[in-house]
């Protein structure tokens, strides 16, 4: 995937008012490279000023040394997968002596299961650390939704909601004909806006399939990305993620 370093920027411009990292953070490079969380991991830290933990490969396959490296170096802004962090509550369950300096938890990279985390809420409270609900894709720049949780939203919650739209790109639940359907109704998510990648490098066929005429957009030329990815909006507004289109 091409991508542009202002659409990077762009990204922590956009969220800033959401996070308000700064100098003081300590952030974890957990993922790797080839992963594009990586990206916000990496960037997150250097661009505020704060300072950025390399995890060694061992330590992020064990979650309790993993937990002891949170807290050996105080990490204030944790970036996990649901399922490595299912893992992590996991040993901070096992370990409660051990005091974290945790204020944000941004999960990404695959579907929240919101109930998962009602053990994680017995113990922490709603804002220490707070935790965030972001769906992405690397062909939009990393993120494109935010949801703050809630322990009440953790308990209470039977789909995975990933919230609403990054203020600077625009989200569309369209149906096969490109027409936009109504909130309740699951069509496909199509992302346009400041996040959009330029395309597949050296596959124009494969770029013109996915990066398609955006129909809806004010500008002359403007595009949306086709992510495959089933959602509907619920009637607070919030998008909800269903499943894969191809499955």
């Amino acid at each position: 995937v091409v991508n542009t370093h202002r659409n990077v920027v762009r990204l922590f411009d956009a969220t800033r008012k959401w996070f308000g990292f700064g100098p003081d953070d300590v952030w974890t490079l957990f993922h790797s490279y080839a992963f594009d969380f990586s990206v916000w991991e990496l960037w997150g830290a250097l661009l505020h000023g704060g300072r950025l933990v390399v995890v060694p490969y061992e330590v992020s396959r064990t979650p309790g040394a993993f937990l002891d490296l949170l807290a050996d170096h105080g990490v204030t802004v944790l970036n996990q997968t649901p399922s490595a962090f299912y893992q992590l509550a996991q040993a901070d369950a096992s370990r409660p002596g051990r005091r974290l300096a945790l204020r944000t938890v941004v999960f990404g990279g695959e579907a929240l299961q919101p109930s998962r985390l009602a053990d994680w809420y017995e113990r922490h409270a709603d804002d220490a650390p707070l935790l965030v609900n972001m769906y992405g894709i690397t062909e939009t720049t990393v993120h494109v939704t935010y949801q703050p949780l809630t322990r009440e939203r953790a308990t209470g919650a039977s789909a995975s909601v990933i919230g609403v739209g990054i203020p600077d790109l625009r989200t569309y639940v369209l149906g096969p004909g490109l027409e936009l359907l109504a909130p309740g109704v699951v069509g496909e998510l199509y992302v346009a806006g400041a996040c959009v990648a330029r395309g597949y490098l050296g596959k124009p066929g494969l770029t013109a399939e996915r990066f398609v005429a955006d129909p809806y957009a004010a500008e002359p030329g403007a595009r949306m990305y086709r992510t495959g990815d089933l959602v509907r909006r619920n009637p607070d507004g919030e998008l909800e993620f269903v499943g894969r289109a191809d499955h």
